[in-house]
C-alpha cells in the first residue's frame, strides 16, 4: 500500500491451519513485511516468541491444544518472557458479538474476521501502528484500553459550585441536625 514500508516488521502468525498460515504469510510478504514467522498452535507460538522479536502477533482464536484466547492470556501475562505490551490481532471465523467481545477481553488489540483480504490486514496492521491504544491493569484485566471513543457526556455540569477536596466536609455539605 503506498506510503507505508512495513519492512522492518517482524510478524507471528499463529494458525492451526496450514493453508491460511499460507495466505497469511503471503499477503504480509505482498505488504511489504519484512519477516514473517509461523507457528501451528499457540504452544508453539510461546516457544517461538523466546527468540523470536515479534512486533506484532497475528493469530486464530480456534486452535487446538491451545487456542488464541488463551494464547492472548498468556502473552499478556508475559509468559516465557514473550513482550505483554505486544499488540495481537485476532482473525477468526466466529465473528458474533460474544466471540469478539471475548477476544477484546482477553486483550487483544484488533479482530478481524474470516474471510480476509490484502487490504483488511493492511487497515489493522495501520490501526495497531497509528493509533496505539495504552495498555491497563486491573484487578482482572491486563491489555489495550477496551473503550475505542472517549465518552462523549453532553450534560450540563451538575454541581452549583466547585467541590472542595480536602479531605473536610464543606458547612454546606453537611447534614442538619
Amino acid at each position: 500500500m503506498p506510503g507505508y514500508d512495513f519492512s522492518n516488521l517482524s510478524i507471528m502468525v499463529v494458525d492451526d491451519y496450514t493453508p491460511m498460515r499460507a495466505i497469511l504469510r503471503g499477503v504480509l510478504l505482498a505488504l511489504g513485511v519484512g519477516n514473517v514467522a509461523d507457528a501451528a498452535n499457540g504452544r508453539d507460538a510461546l516457544e517461538q516468541l523466546k527468540s523470536f522479536n515479534a512486533d506484532i502477533v497475528i493469530l486464530d482464536n480456534m486452535m487446538e491444544p491451545m487456542n488464541g484466547i488463551e494464547l492472548t492470556y498468556r502473552i499478556r501475562g508475559g509468559e516465557g518472557g514473550t513482550d505483554p505490551f505486544i499488540p495481537i490481532i485476532m482473525i477468526s471465523g466466529y465473528s458474533e458479538l460474544d466471540n469478539i467481545m471475548e477476544a477484546r477481553d482477553a486483550g487483544v488489540s484488533e479482530f478481524l474476521a474470516k474471510p480476509i483480504s490484502a487490504k483488511l490486514v493492511f487497515l489493522r496492521l495501520r490501526t495497531v501502528i497509528e493509533k496505539p491504544r495504552s495498555f491497563v491493569r486491573t484487578q482482572d484485566f491486563f491489555g489495550p484500553d477496551r473503550r475505542r471513543r472517549p465518552l462523549e457526556i453532553e450534560q450540563p455540569e451538575r454541581r452549583d459550585s466547585p467541590y472542595e477536596y480536602d479531605g473536610e466536609k464543606r458547612q454546606e455539605d453537611r447534614p442538619e441536625v
